[in-house]
């Protein structure tokens, strides 16, 4: 190695150790784990536990965590750890399909928006003006009373009141890669406007909208354990992190547990959530 090629990867070497620190940093791979047991105990359940999560066990109503529950029992003496286990199921699966629900279509009309402009553009962003005035929790609780109670009607609501946000940021970034040198190129060159639209303009548009919908699957298990919490939601006996909170909070004084752990988990994985969208925006990780 000569002395300037030495020199060179000296100077590099800063920075590399930089991206090794952020790389390896214990905030990213505690949310990264924290989001995949989630994952897995929505997947198989019965990983994690053998008691079922709807049948109660006489005489065990209220247990203390100990050794036999570690998370105790709830007011029919059903295993706390396994109605959070598989509630993972309902409360995951329902984020998911809401999220999923926002993407499509929020970043179909967004993309419409700023490739085409003119006209067209404004009447869809003031459409979504309208929709973002309105409180999404509000605009969740008035489309669930329209559709009905339940999990699949609950991942409706909160997929349809995440759609304006989806909008705003894909037209946003459409606009931005839009206006890029590079796609003045591909019109330079004799690219139409659909083959420039798909080959250039959405691939480069998708990256903060993927990491919004990271950050948005936090949102949506929050929003869908507030409905399931007030009663709107994911219907008893069927365990649902909400749902876990909103039995409990009757027993506070008794049985504290009943409502901190099943919301323990809640945070966990919001707070998880939002650590990966960050990273996937590539801000500090």
């Amino acid at each position: 190695m000569s002395l300037v090629d030495y020199s060179t990867a000296r100077q590099g070497q800063p920075a590399l150790r930089r991206d090794r620190a952020r790389r390896l940093q214990p905030g990213l791979w505690l949310a990264w784990t924290v989001l995949a047991l989630a994952f897995v105990a929505a997947l198989a359940p019965q990983l994690f536990t053998h008691y079922s999560p709807t049948e109660g066990i006489a005489g065990a109503q209220r247990l203390a965590p100990h050794s036999a529950h570690w998370l105790g029992t709830d007011q029919l003496g059903r295993d706390l750890l396994a109605r959070i286990v598989y509630g993972a199921s309902q409360s995951l699966s329902a984020a998911v399909a809401a999220v999923a629900m926002g993407l499509t279509g929020g970043t179909a009309l967004g993309v419409l928006a700023g490739a085409v402009g003119g006209r067209t553009e404004q009447a869809l962003m003031r459409l979504v003006d309208v929709l973002l005035s309105i409180p999404a929790l509000l605009l969740s609780l008035s489309l669930l009373i329209l559709l009905g109670f339940g999990t699949v009607h609950a991942a409706l609501a909160v997929g349809i009141a995440s759609i304006a946000s989806f909008a705003r940021l894909a037209r946003g970034e459409v606009v931005r890669v839009r206006r890029s040198e590079y796609v003045e190129a591909a019109y330079g060159s004799g690219g139409r406007f659909w083959q420039v639209l798909w080959r250039h303009i959405v691939p480069n548009s998708l990256t903060a909208v993927i990491a919004f919908a990271a950050l948005q699957f936090g949102q949506a298990i929050l929003a869908l354990s507030t409905l399931s919490f007030l009663g709107y939601g994911t219907p008893p006996p069927t365990p649902e992190w909400g749902l876990l909170i909103a039995e409990g909070r009757n027993y506070l004084a008794t049985a504290w547990w009943l409502t901190t752990f099943p919301g323990v988990v809640v945070v966990a994985v919001v707070l998880a959530a939002n650590r990966v969208s960050r990273q996937l925006a590539g801000g500090d990780a």
